[in-house]
């Protein structure tokens, strides 16, 4: 059965980084979402890959949603442009409104900011408390060694093998995207062992 996903939380950095491909496909992720009618939910910021997933959704009219918290505002530096802007007063309201208004996640590059939205929104999903699809997209083989990672902890038992499987990982967006709309949540039980690791 093919999800239906109409809206699309993006965590990415606000700094460009050092490879240009990474706003490139960031500008591109935003044109792909628009052009297939998926909203784009994001931090709020118009710098860095931010800034470039919104704008290449505009570039294409579509509906782009920025969710920044008060004190970011000026650090951060809202864009002015976009479809809607929340501004809320906490990481974690952001966090739940992003939640909230969208239908799935992906990742692009970043820094803490991003790993910390990502491991949240999976970890939710662990335990049960969504079904959504969450992408990595693998720009330049950026994820290359948080996916060794994750094996790893899959390997010293840490982490069961069908949790590592709720992230999808893949460096072509259209591919993401597709693996997106056919996602089938793992089942969860309702507790959780003492010897299990969250």
């Amino acid at each position: 059965m093919k999800n239906n996903i109409k809206s699309i939380t993006v965590f990415c950095g606000s700094s460009n980084g050092l490879k240009s491909s990474y706003m490139e496909q960031a500008f591109l992720l935003g044109e792909t979402l628009a052009q297939k009618g998926i909203q784009l939910v994001y931090g709020g910021a118009k710098v860095g890959l931010m800034g470039a997933v919104a704008d290449g959704a505009l570039s294409k009219k579509g509906r782009v949603v920025g969710i920044i918290p008060d004190f970011l505002k000026k650090k951060e530096l809202a864009h002015g442009g976009i479809t809607e802007l929340h501004i809320v007063e906490t990481m974690h309201q952001r966090k739940t409104k992003m939640h909230d208004l969208s239908d799935g996640f992906i990742a692009l590059p970043g820094g803490f900011g991003t790993m910390e939205e990502l491991f949240e929104i999976i970890t939710w999903a662990q335990l049960g408390l969504h079904k959504k699809p969450i992408g990595l997209l693998n720009t330049d083989s950026f994820y290359d060694h948080l996916v060794l990672l994750l094996d790893q902890m899959v390997n010293n038992g840490l982490l069961k093998e069908s949790n590592r499987n709720m992230l999808l990982v893949n460096q072509d967006i259209d591919t993401l995207i597709e693996q997106m709309y056919s996602y089938e949540a793992p089942a969860v039980g309702k507790w959780i062992s003492s010897e299990e690791e969250v």
